[in-house]
């Protein structure tokens, strides 16, 4: 984690390169605000995500506001929501990656992301989440 004003700086000159934006093909996306170089993590992060799962059951009782946030930003099963541990008050910017049989990028072994092609400035950034999480999903 950058602790000092020289690590600061060496952080945003070499490892920033997304923002969030609206997506033309589903509601808020993850793009590119410069190039990013084929094989790396361009959502490299120093919080550590980790999640915990909830059972349905103990869903049920939250607010609908809340219901409809985890619905949105957590992935899901028949029984359980896997929620982050920090809460739902901040995000990887991860959550935000869109679907698509075209991906950029693709979560390697303990959810680190790599790029699979170079990406160009502008250019939204997807995963395949049918590879990423294991089934089919359809939209």
């Amino acid at each position: 984690m950058p602790n000092t004003k020289k690590k600061t700086i060496q952080h945003l000159e070499t490892e920033v390169f997304c923002k969030l934006g609206v997506s033309p093909i589903h509601g808020i996306g993850v793009f590119a605000i410069r190039p990013i170089p084929k094989g790396i993590n361009p959502l490299k992060s120093y919080i550590p995500h980790r999640e915990i799962d909830i059972s349905k059951k103990d869903i049920k009782r939250l607010p609908k506001g809340v219901k409809n946030q985890l619905d949105t930003f957590c992935y899901y099963d028949k029984k359980k929501v896997s929620v982050p541990v920090m809460g739902l008050n901040s995000f990887d910017l991860a959550v935000y990656l869109n679907h698509s049989k075209q991906p950029n990028l693709r979560f390697k072994k303990a959810g680190v992301l790599v790029s699979l092609k170079a990406i160009k400035q502008g250019e939204e950034l997807f995963i395949d989440y049918d590879i990423s999480f294991g089934e089919k999903h359809s939209f």
